[in-house]
């Protein structure tokens, strides 16, 4: 009898410590599991993710870079939980889309500035351009009517006071040169560029153009831009912890100085 209680605790023991065991694995495999899928354009923004992946790696998060080449599916696939966040976008095209198609999306990080451009393989000043020039602009409410912004800075036409961000064509007050416009999907717009007489691109389609918007570009946003390019999350992920630590590392010193170095002012850090 005695010998038979010994042996049960020895089986007991034995259980205990293989209990103990798999849980240790099962929490450590729980902690080198953790993931955040953030969904970006190839350049800057995948560029950028690329180098605050060893960062999250010290804090135990594997960061997956999904690339996207067009402005719509990354805050659909955030929407729809395929992604942990993404960051391709400034925050008036975040809070236009967001309200049109009823996301609930936010935003949590500014990490950079990509100044808006007008390129052209036909003329070298935008004074040149012809009566009834071709323009190409971006096809979505806020960068269309960022381009069209821009074109007015350049003196070239004159919108109707008061539109602000959201201006179209149809805000246009004087035309004195009878410029056309041809609203084209934004990452179209480098493509078209041969066939227009001129084009206003977005700095991260340009980069992967191999256009060089400080000395391609024939016109170009200053640095006062409002238009940051942000860390966007579903609203519900705003404090979580993994996210602020990604929203840190994008706002370290590290992405400051590549930012720097890589684009020589193309792209700026806007922290």
């Amino acid at each position: 009898m005695q010998l038979n209680r010994i042996v049960a605790r020895r089986h007991h023991l034995i259980l205990t410590v293989l209990c103990l065991l798999v849980l240790g694995v099962s929490v450590l495999a729980g902690a080198a599991g953790r993931v955040l899928k953030v969904g970006a354009t190839p350049v800057p923004h995948a560029e950028i993710l690329n180098v605050v992946k060893p960062i999250l790696a010290k804090e135990g998060i594997e960061l997956q870079i999904i690339e996207f080449t067009d402005y719509v599916r990354p805050n659909l696939a955030l929407a729809d939980r395929e992604l942990d966040a993404n960051f391709f976008q400034h925050i008036p095209y975040l809070e236009t889309f967001s309200s049109e198609r009823r996301l609930n999306l936010t935003w949590v990080a500014k990490v950079h500035i990509e100044p808006m451009g007008v390129y052209s393989h036909k003329v070298k000043d935008l004074k040149s351009l012809k009566n009834g020039a071709v323009i190409g602009i971006p096809n979505d409410p806020t960068n269309g009517g960022r381009a069209l912004l821009l074109i007015e800075k350049a003196g070239l036409i004159t919108l109707k006071p008061g539109v602000g961000l959201t201006a179209t064509i149809f805000d246009i007050a004087d035309n004195p040169k009878k410029l056309r416009f041809q609203e084209l999907e934004a990452a179209q717009l480098p493509r078209a560029l041969p066939d227009l007489d001129a084009a206003v691109i977005n700095t991260n389609f340009a980069l992967e153009a191999k256009l060089d918007p400080l000395k391609d570009a024939i016109f170009i946003e200053g640095s006062d831009s409002p238009y940051a390019n942000v860390l966007a999350v579903r609203s519900a992920d705003k404090n979580n912890a993994d996210i602020a630590k990604l929203a840190k590392a994008l706002q370290s010193s590290a992405v400051r100085d590549f930012i720097r170095t890589r684009y020589q002012g193309a792209v700026v850090p806007a922290f």
